[in-house]
């Protein structure tokens, strides 16, 4: 099984991939992925250098560009496999055309504020109104090839609200996955 998973800045994207990790899929990442070009461009690493080239692969290369190389990984290795994180509709549009289930992380823009904060990667360093402002600015897009996170969760096959506690949100995956098995 190969599971795409969506979810808006803070959700729980990471999480609930670390736990499909612990059940046996393999990772593949698009942040990552990501991260690798625009450290070969030599671009500082922060959300908008992401955004860019994020963006810049898609244009040249297709609106499902990146998650079509992920998802060629994942064929490639074998097994369980599980895609994070999906943010355009192109993206979520090829998934589904490969048979791939296609899940979403929400959860309140407050308690994903604070979460970032915890987490402290490079590009969670911002006040609450620059995470609301890149949260804005990837959800406007009407072309597939550019991010609109809120319209890839409408496109999602289920949604899950990561509004309490991870064993909550880890028992809504495992429900998923016996659903699925």
């Amino acid at each position: 099984m190969i599971i795409g998973i969506i979810g808006t800045i803070g959700a729980g994207k990471g999480t609930v991939a670390e736990y499909l990790k612990q059940k046996g899929f393999k990772h593949f990442s698009a942040r990552e992925y990501i991260v690798e070009e625009i450290k070969k461009r030599g671009l500082p690493i922060n959300r908008a250098s992401m955004n860019l080239v994020g963006e810049s692969l898609r244009a040249e290369h297709g609106a499902s560009y990146v998650i079509d190389q992920l998802y060629d990984r994942a064929v490639h290795a074998g097994g369980d496999a599980v895609i994070e994180a999906v943010r355009t509709t192109g993206e979520v549009d090829s998934l589904k055309s490969k048979g791939v289930a296609v899940i979403a992380i929400d959860a309140d823009p407050r308690i994903r504020y604070e979460r970032i904060l915890i987490r402290k990667s490079a590009t969670d360093h911002v006040s609450f109104e620059k995470f609301l402002f890149d949260e804005k600015r990837e959800s406007l897009a009407k072309d597939p090839a550019q991010m609109n996170v809120p319209q890839c969760i409408v496109l999602a096959d289920v949604v899950f609200y990561n509004d309490t506690d991870v064993q909550t949100l880890y028992k809504q995956i495992d429900q998923f996955l016996k659903m699925h098995a």
